[in-house]
């Protein structure tokens, strides 16, 4: 019954307000956007009056027949704090408001990671003492059409008991900013872990795509709760078909046994989500049981079960007897198992997996995934049995376009801002090419919807994360993503990207390393709002020319000088190839600014990749400021993604 009645007030398209209003954004604490003028709405009875006091500024105005209002405050300069009223029949007054920068920082988990997880956690929560600087969380909805108002949020001011929340992007971004022009700062955090550009992306807008209008032409036009149905029936049919039986909990009790057969379940890879693989947008329970050879020597011994992560619950059987569980996403799993369950030739690991939201099963780095008995290690990575028996009546922000944008970005507009901060693109990698499209696609949509002109865009180049083993000779869908985010950054005006290759983690998709992430972001803007001339980009691709068997490799945003910090000066990274596309590794050095390229076994050189893999931790080109190079191509042979459409 509760979770019908928030469906249903989900779905309401109109309000009824016996008073004055105000969206959740405008409340103690906040942050206003200095020297633009203010955008202040709310609603209130039909053609009620309203009467509007901040600093010295008095304004009236009226709501409409609807109840909506809305009005501009005349520009301020940064400083408070300040009160704000609203008097209409009723009265609002605001206080501890603050005028300076406001930027929204939005994208999916890696904006979404907060400061209590980032590098010395502990240290920069002990050192936040910023009251200027101030975090609004949105929290995460869904709507099939663009809502007034938010879910939930609430300013906050940065002190040690409430900057572990903030995100951690966003916190060293302001803070950084905050260190150079002492004003302040707010940051508008609305993100959502795992989630694909186009959740974030107006219908309006892919009805104006010719890449996207007869896409979105197929979304049917319901609302949530219908939806919900409609979400489920879809994601059950595909299982079922997946599967070859019904999803049904019946006989669920025996698939931690033994002699339980499952020779006609389908099989998924493990490590790896199964949204990646065959269970996409599936949240619910799902077995998955693998068998294994013990030998005579370790039988009835102790052994040790590890099992990777596992998002988002599990029960863990060998042979049907229960050696652990675990109730948390984010945690390894390690199983101690008792002498005498093991026995002499086949055994069978089997796991109840529970997934609310997001990515589910079991993920994480392949040499967590093993069982190390007496005398061995055996792996239990590659294939596992599963079966689907429960699908969660809940909506993936990914099941639809728009769903984001509906409910968690459309109330903040229009909230007057200085720009954007975005790290997103790891839920958009398998369709790498056309994020060409859609990003630019998103981007030219909030600024539109905002009506604040071409504001800054800022965002984050996706670091270093060996999710696929993609390289140069088979194909990499990360390095075709990255390639997507330069060309943005080259074709859309007003954007900036900070590279993080350099400082990601090859076997977690979020590195903790988020202080380096914030001031890249900060370099961006210090040099390109506020008027501080500092270098705030590593090297680009420029060019290139074929001498003899080497390439000799040209580039923009030299800052000083091009430099490694690799004390013999050798650079990694580097791959040349043929006519043949045949990529090789490459020596590589700087010589007056440019960086010569060769392969003694590649004659007739006719193209240099530069970090061209899902981990490109290796590259190690920078400026003299410490900025790394992007990673980059020469050639435009065709990549892995080209052919791979949204579809929902």
């Amino acid at each position: 019954m509760r979770t019908y009645f928030l469906l249903f007030f989900l779905t309401l398209g109109t309000y009824s307000y016996a008073n004055v209003e105000l969206p959740l954004v405008f409340s103690d604490s906040m942050v206003l956007q200095r020297n633009k003028p203010i955008p202040v709405w709310g609603w209130a009875n039909a053609n009620e009056k309203i009467e509007i006091h901040f600093n010295k500024q008095i304004v009236k105005t009226k709501a409409d027949k609807n109840g909506k209002w809305q009005i501009d405050l005349k520009p301020e300069k940064a400083g408070g704090p300040y009160e704000m009223s609203f008097k209409g029949k009723n009265l609002i007054t605001l206080k501890d408001i603050l005028v300076g920068e406001v930027w929204v920082c939005s994208g999916q988990s890696n904006m979404e990671f907060t400061v209590d997880r980032a590098l010395n956690a502990q240290q920069e929560i002990n050192d936040a003492n910023y009251p200027m600087i101030r975090q609004f969380l949105v929290e995460n909805d869904v709507a099939t059409t663009p809502k007034q108002k938010l879910k939930g949020g609430k300013w906050e001011v940065c002190n040690v008991s409430t900057v572990g929340n903030f995100s951690a992007v966003g916190y060293f971004f302001a803070k950084k900013i905050y260190s150079e022009l002492k004003i302040p700062i707010g940051i508008i955090h609305t993100s959502w872990g795992g989630t694909q550009v186009e959740a974030w992306t107006s219908r309006d807008a892919f009805e104006s795509s010719d890449e996207f209008k007869s896409i979105i032409a197929n979304m049917p036009d319901i609302e949530t709760d219908s939806i919900l149905e409609f979400q489920m029936k879809s994601v059950s049919e595909k299982a079922e078909k997946i599967q070859g039986s019904k999803v049904s909990t019946d006989n669920e009790s025996s698939f931690k046994e033994q002699n339980f057969n499952d020779a006609n379940w389908p099989e998924m890879n493990a490590p790896s989500l199964w949204e990646n693989q065959q269970l996409v947008n599936l949240d619910g329970t799902v077995w998955m049981r693998k068998m294994v050879n013990i030998t005579k020597e370790d039988a009835n011994k102790e052994a040790l079960l590890e099992l990777a992560k596992i998002d988002d619950d599990d029960i863990t059987y060998v042979n049907g007897i229960q050696v652990g569980s675990t109730n948390q996403y984010d945690a390894k799993r390690a199983y101690k198992i008792p002498a005498g369950i093991l026995n002499e030739g086949s055994n069978v690991i089997a796991v109840r997996i529970v997934d609310n939201t997001g990515g589910g099963g079991i993920y994480g780095e392949a040499s967590d995934l093993k069982l190390t008995t007496q005398n061995s290690v055996i792996p239990l990575t590659g294939l596992w049995k599963f079966q689907v028996v429960e699908i969660k009546s809940s909506i993936s922000p990914n099941s639809y376009p728009s769903l984001l944008f509906n409910a968690m970005v459309n109330p903040l507009i229009p909230y007057a801002i200085e720009g954007v901060l975005w790290y997103q693109g790891e839920a958009n990698v398998g369709r790498a090419e056309q994020y060409k499209t859609a990003f630019p696609l998103m981007i030219a949509d909030w600024r539109q919807k905002w009506h604040q002109g071409d504001f800054p865009f800022y965002f984050v180049q996706l670091s270093t994360f060996d999710e696929f083993g993609g390289n140069s000779n088979k194909g990499s869908k990360w390095a075709e993503l990255r390639e997507a985010q330069t060309y943005t950054l080259q074709n859309v005006a007003n954007t900036g990207m900070a590279v993080t290759t350099d400082i990601g983690n090859p076997k977690d998709i979020h590195p903790t390393n988020k202080q380096d992430v914030g001031k890249r972001l900060a370099a961006i803007a210090l040099n390109k709002v506020y008027n501080k001339k500092v270098v705030f980009s590593g090297p680009t691709y420029k060019s290139m020319e074929i001498k003899d068997h080497k390439i000799i490799l040209s580039f923009d945003d030299l800052g000083s000088g091009l430099m490694t910090p690799d004390k013999y000066g050798y650079l990694k990274g580097f791959e040349i190839a043929g006519a043949d596309k045949v990529f090789h590794y490459a020596k590589a050095y700087i010589s007056h600014n440019k960086v010569i390229v060769y392969n003694d076994d590649v004659k007739n050189p006719v193209s240099v990749h530069y970090g061209w893999a899902d981990d490109a931790g290796d590259c190690n080109l920078y400026n003299e400021e410490k900025f790394p190079a992007s990673p980059f191509r020469t050639d435009n042979w065709k990549g892995i993604t080209e052919n791979e459409t949204y579809k929902f």
